[in-house]
Order: C-alpha cells, then structure tokens, then sequence
C-alpha cells in the first residue's frame, strides 16, 4: 500500500493530512494525484462518492496554485451549497500552511456583493455552483479568463439537476489553454457531451467499473404491498436501533409526509425537499451531522452534496425513476472504508427493477424477510441491555445513591434487571404485539385494502394500451396523487377499476369532471357494485352487471370502438403515462363542452 509520502505531495500538504489523521491514499487518490503533479493534463475520473475525490483533486490544485499570485488561478463547480461549502472548508485545511492561499465559496441564498469583495481582496481558489457563478459572470463581478485549472466536481450530479447550459457557458469564458479535470461516479451521455467538447485527450482513471456500486455497500431488498411502504419502513428504523440513515423518496410531497408520519410516530426524523428555504435547509442538515436527526428523508435533488461519514442504512423508501440514480443514493452510506447497507422497498412488480439495477451496479440483492415484531422487540431488548453495559458512569449520581436504594429497597438483582430492561422493551412489545406481522405478497403488491375504500370505472382499458401500472401512474398523474393512493387497478378490455380512500374521492371526481384527451371524453364514476372477497369481480357478476345496465355496456364498447376509429388510432398508440403528463399536451386540459351521450351517472360498477 503506498504512502502520501510515496505521490510527490510538497511538505507543507504532507504536514496538512497529517494533521489530519490521514493514514494512506484511497485508490482514486492513488491514481490521479501522481498524474495530475507529473504533468499538465486533462483528466476524466470515474469514481462513487464517499471515496476520497477532494482531496484526489486538491492535493495536486493546492500545489500547482502560485499563492503569491492574487488573481483567480482554480474554479472548482460542484452541484449544491452544501457541497460548495464543504468542499471550500476541506481545501481550507489541506492549504493551512500555504502562506497567503485564499479559497472563496460563491452559491446561492447569500449576498452576492458580499462574495464580490472577498473574490477582489484576492481569491486563487474558487468553489462555486454553477447557477450562482453564470451570474457573476453576467454581472462582470468575476473574471476566469485566466484561470489554469478547472475541476467538475460530481458532474453527473450537477448535469441531472440541469446544469448543462449553465456550465457550457461557464466553460466558454474560461481560457482554451486550460487544464480540466471531470470527477464524476458515473458516465452519462451528457457527461461525456461535456468531456468531449472542453477537454482536450484527457486521461481517464476508473474506480471499479462504470456506474459500479460501493464494495463497502451490502444492497437488501423488501418486498411489500404498497399499501405496506410506511410499516415496513418503521420495522426497518426499529430492528435497526442504532440507524442512521437517509430515506430516499421520489415526490417533496411524499418527503414531507413520510418525515411528519415519523416525527408523529416518536422517530428522531426530519425533511429534505426543494420546498424548504435556505435557513430551513441549513437547521436541518446541522441537526443531522450533529446527529439530531436519525432519519432524514429527502428527495433525491436535496441530498446532493450530503457528505456525512457515518450514515449506517440508505433505505430506499421508492425506486428513483431513474435508475442510474440508484448508485448516488446508495454512495450515501459506506464512506471512508465503513461499511453500509442500502436498502429497498418494493411492491412484487417492481422486483424486476432490482434486477435492472444489480446489472448496472454489478452488485447483488439480497431478498430479506420482513422483520417481525418479536424480532424487533428481542433486538431492541439486547440493544437495550448492552447500552446499560456500555454506559459511562457518571458520579454525578454518586450523592443521590442512598436514596435511590431506599426506593429499590427489596428488590433483588434478577428482578431489578428485569424491571430496568422493561422501560423501554414494554414500549416495542405492547405496539407489535397488537400489530399483525407484514408478510411479503405474492399479488402485485396491493393486498391490505381499507375496508372502506371508493371503487371506480375508467372508461379506458388495455385497448387504450393500458396496463395496471401504466393506468395506475396516469390517474395518480393527473391528480397528484402518490402511488400508494391509487390501488387495486383492475384493467378490463375497454374500461377498468381501480381504488382510493374515500378522502380521495372528492379529488378524484374533480378532477375527471368534463376530461376530454385529443376530442375523447375520459369518465371516471363512483363504481354501485361490490367486489366479492377475492377482490376481484368474478364473470358471472359482470355479465350480470351488464345486463343491469340494459346493454349499456355493450354500447359504450361500440362508442369506443368508434372513438378510436374517428381518432385515427391517436389515442391506442400513445404511450400509456407519457401522453397524458397534462403539461404538454394542451388538450388535455379538459372541455367543458358536454359530450353527445353521457348517460346517468348510475348503474356502473
């Protein structure tokens, strides 16, 4: 294993990461300081998150810089504030003993006049987001012509969160002759868009493979009823009881909802979303490094730039939409050699997306039982019972001793034990003991159903090229709701059914008053029929129904097949959830022109 001695770093760094307890280079520190120090070159590195890429980039900038110099010699881009601040501070300690070495951070929710004087006072570092330096660059408070180095820091990340105009005109005030090196855990087209176009035959360097998962990382996944995503998620936080963690969600809707559940359910837990102000942002994630916060759920935009060391579990609480985004949530967790777990909950039909995700990672799940609740109480009891052994005694205690054995007078040691350990193990034991386990269904992931949920009719079917999923994530589009709202998708020839909780209803019917997509009406009404207890209809009742309806039915199958006919086949071969988004198609928006023949409301089920 190499030395920081053994990549030619100058002595007043080596002083720096001694001083820092920094025992030996990563693997991605490894490979690019020893080429970046050798020669003037263009560097693309591939390497997760977690493994050590500041400073993989700052020992060798720290050394290049020409301190005497006051002019701005370094830019550094990163995606976030936090990360921006971040970054600024660990530079700050690798250059303390570089006499007269400035680094400045320019980001958004801070006075901009105010950074403006610090980059005039004499700044050869700067460390910027991208929105806030295309600024100062318009506003002339900022000049990188003369920059040497630039370094893309997390670029996939910054890219995702569309930062590609930004950056490409950043990129073009600065000078051609430039040095550019791309750090990045993945390598997306844009990313190579960006290397191809600024960089000039760069080397490149790889840690693990492409898009490759953290080895420090074990990936676990939970197969549940949507219905089932919250109680398995506190089964997960309670069988683990030394958790610290990031709980990903896909919507800053869900993230709220899920955080207040939490913090309502006595979790130390706290949100994360684009909603939040600045301040709000700042409280919450110092109330998480400081470890205030156990649970921090947030979206995947708001955690770029978390860079926490300890973070024990990344638990997945919905798959990203896309799938390469698997990778940074689950860089989250394994930094600095530790060892993490990334965990999954997905409903049956999304069990295939694992499978897609193992490939691009190139790391197995492992598919794990549910806990139970005596599992988790026998957990919780043995974590109860080494904390007491663990616990440094506090002599404080000492003075109030003679009365504390008054008040245990009696008890022996077996029984006092016991009572200790019961404070806190009656709590889990009295909750899951009324609470029926959650096992993993063998359906399509929508087996607890509420007793009392609203059943309705769709006129749109598998003619319209629906399936369950595909209607499921149209009507829940329309109507913002989340996925777990919307369940009990039944998907018939050219209609179908599907369920809510009665509070959704009112929602629901607003929303599919009048709907008309590309001149055809789209109906949706409250379904007068039962379900048998299979939760299914089964033949006999739906030509039964049918026939309640005095052949209704059968005229609304010859009115669609002649809506698709007059459509010219606009509406069957659309794609099922793209079409129907409502924010590009204008007729989507609904007419309130009423249709030749709608009918009673009543009778359909």
């Amino acid at each position: 294993m190499q030395k920081f001695q053994d990549l030619g770093l100058n002595e007043s760094l080596l002083n720096a990461i001694s001083d820092m307890g920094f025992k030996a280079p990563s693997e991605v520190q490894e490979k690019a300081i020893p080429i970046l120090l050798s020669k003037e070159t263009d560097l693309v590195a591939l390497a997760q998150t977690g493994t050590g890429k500041t400073a993989a980039f700052g020992f060798p900038l720290i050394q290049k810089i020409n301190a005497e110099k006051k002019f701005t010699q370094g830019l550094i881009l990163s995606p976030t504030r936090e990360l921006c601040l971040q970054i600024t501070n660990e530079i700050k300690l690798y250059s303390k003993y570089i006499k007269g070495l400035n680094t400045v951070a320019i980001y958004g929710g801070a006075s901009i006049t105010e950074q403006a004087s610090q980059i005039k006072r004499g700044a050869q570092i700067i460390v910027a987001t991208p929105g806030r330096m295309k600024d100062m660059i318009g506003r002339n408070m900022i000049d990188i012509s003369k920059i040497d180095y630039c370094i893309l820091d997390e670029a996939d990340e910054m890219l995702n969160m569309g930062f590609f105009e930004d950056i490409q005109d950043i990129l073009s005030n600065t000078p051609k002759e430039k040095n550019t090196w791309l750090f990045s855990a993945t390598m997306p087209k844009e990313v190579a868009i960006i290397a191809k176009k600024f960089m000039n035959s760069p080397d490149e360097i790889t840690v693990g493979s492409k898009n490759e998962g953290a080895s420090t990382v074990a990936h676990e996944y939970y197969i549940a009823s949507g219905r089932d995503r919250y109680p398995v998620l506190k089964r997960l936080a309670d069988a683990n009881p030394e958790i610290f963690s990031v709980v990903f969600c896909r919507t800053k809707r869900d993230t709220q909802r899920v955080a207040e559940k939490l913090i309502e359910d006595g979790y130390n837990a706290g949100a994360l979303h684009g909603d939040l102000s600045q301040n709000q942002r700042d409280l919450v994630m110092g109330a998480f490094r400081k470890k205030q916060i156990h649970m921090l759920v947030a979206t995947d935009v708001a955690a770029r730039g978390i860079d926490v060391d300890d973070i024990t579990h990344v638990i997945n609480y919905q798959l990203p939409d896309e799938i390469e985004t698997y990778t940074h949530r689950s860089g989250r967790t394994g930094r600095a050699g530790k060892e993490g777990v990334s965990m999954v909950i997905v409903t049956k039909s999304e069990e295939r997306k694992v499978r897609t995700i193992e490939k691009i990672i190139k790391k197995k799940f492992t598919l794990k039982p549910i806990p139970t609740g005596i599992e988790i109480c026998e957990k919780q009891l043995f974590y109860l019972a080494h904390k007491i052994k663990d616990t440094e005694i506090n002599h404080q205690v000492d003075e109030y001793l003679p009365k504390i054995h008054e008040v245990l007078d009696g008890l022996d040691r077996e029984e006092l034990i016991k009572k200790i350990v019961s404070v806190e193990f009656t709590r889990f034991f009295d909750y899951y003991n009324k609470t029926q386990d959650i096992s993993s269904p063998e359906s399509s992931g929508e087996s607890n159903v509420n007793p009392n949920s609203i059943r309705y009719f769709i006129n749109v079917g598998r003619r319209d090229g629906y399936t369950w999923g595909s209607l499921k994530d149209f009507i829940r589009e329309l109507t913002q709701l989340s996925k777990d709202d919307v369940y009990k998708v039944d998907v018939k020839d050219t209609f179908s059914f599907f369920n809510t909780d009665p509070e959704q209803m009112p929602k629901i019917l607003e929303v599919f008053t009048d709907l008309k997509i590309d001149g055809r009406f789209v109906n949706v009404e409250v379904s007068s029929k039962p379900e048998d207890g299979s939760g299914r209809r089964s033949r006999k009742k739906d030509r039964g129904d049918r026939s309640d309806r005095g052949g209704r039915g059968d005229r609304r199958e010859r009115s669609d097949r002649s809506d698709r006919s007059d459509r010219g086949k606009k509406f069957s071969d659309s794609k099922p959830g793209r079409r129907f988004s409502g924010s590009k198609d204008k007729k989507f928006s609904g007419s309130k022109s009423k249709p030749k023949s709608k009918g009673s409301r009543k009778g359909f089920s």
